[in-house]
């Protein structure tokens, strides 16, 4: 029997694109950004932050500019969206934790280069990731989060005692763990368990199908329980599209029928193609968690970590429902 769900839609605390629009290309624009974020408000997510990854200070600044001028135009989807996450530039430039991002736009933790990107995004910034082993990160966590801006620590090399001085200065939270990190690591002392073992942070996670493994995102399960965890697309801007061929972050990639986003060239994962209600849906057939437990992992979570009222939140166009054998679906 299905149920209608008593929550507006989910909450996505990183989307770097959608529908073929990616929001920290130099060709975004103001009409393609509205294209991308009204189609995604569409498909089950009532609120989300887009994610600019780390680029030079040039493109930042005027992609962060040409989004806060389409908000202000459009009053409704300014509503939706809660702010910016950037994720970077303040990242490990080292191969494996830099991911796909740019080496060379990487910089070293600053409050007055951090101070320039929430002006340029005029005051709008939620959700910061730092590397948690930079040089730094301490003392720029302590002040984003004294601006208002929630910390999470990934894209890193960092060990147990780099975590923990991060979570001592303000920072609340690790960015798509599991991911961002070099395949090979020490064996104990690794991004990972240092993550998992530090319990003041939250953990966002990528529960695609794609990403992690059934059997990781259990031991998250277990190892963190419903309280730390946050799930979120990490959407790339292939996401929202037929399967095909398409350009992601410089990657001739190839999404398939099942959604999975790759290289095949590289042999690896170019982001992901999902939305949250797909994302949930993963985590429903895990069996691990209850209805309620899984509101929480995709709503309530993720606006407690930057600290929005879940009564703000505007219902997206469809609802959603819950079926025990299905899972969610768009009403």
């Amino acid at each position: 029997m299905k149920s209608t769900l008593k929550i507006p839609g989910f909450v996505d605390l990183q989307v770097n694109g959608f529908v073929g629009v990616d929001f920290s290309s130099e060709a975004l624009t103001e009409e393609g950004f509205i294209h991308a974020a009204r189609t995604l408000l569409e498909r089950g997510t009532a609120a989300f932050l887009p994610t600019l990854i780390t680029n030079h200070e040039a493109l930042l600044r005027r992609n962060l500019t040409i989004i806060v001028r389409a908000l202000k135009k459009d009053a409704m989807l300014d509503r939706h969206i809660l702010g910016f996450h950037l994720e970077g530039p303040f990242i490990s430039a080292e191969p494996g934790a830099v991911g796909a991002h740019n080496p060379a736009a990487v910089l070293a933790p600053s409050c007055e280069a951090f101070d320039k990107l929430r002006e340029w995004a005029d005051g709008r910034l939620r959700l910061l990731t730092i590397a948690a082993e930079a040089p730094g990160a301490d003392q720029l966590a302590r002040h984003a989060v004294a601006c208002g801006v929630a910390v999470s620590c990934g894209h890193h090399l960092a060990g147990p005692d780099d975590v923990a001085r991060l979570a001592e200065a303000g920072a609340t939270a690790l960015t798509h763990l599991g991911n961002g990190m070099p395949n090979q690591v020490h064996r104990h002392n690794n991004p990972l368990l240092a993550a998992l073992a530090e319990e003041r942070l939250k953990i966002l996670f990528i529960p695609d199908g794609h990403h992690l493994p059934r059997h990781v995102l259990k031991v998250f399960a277990r190892a963190a329980g419903v309280e730390r965890l946050i799930a979120t697309t990490d959407a790339a801007s292939a996401a929202g599209l037929p399967p095909g061929r398409y350009d992601v972050l410089g990657n001739h990639a190839v999404l398939e029928p099942d959604g999975r986003l790759h290289n095949p060239e590289k042999q690896c994962l170019v982001g992901s193609s999902a939305t949250m209600v797909e994302c949930m849906n993963v985590l429903h057939a895990l069996g691990c968690f209850s209805l309620d437990d899984l509101l929480r992992i995709g709503f309530y979570n993720p606006l407690q970590l930057i600290g929005t009222d879940p009564a703000e939140i505007p219902s997206c166009k469809h609802g959603i429902t819950f079926a025990p054998d299905a899972g969610f679906a768009l009403s």
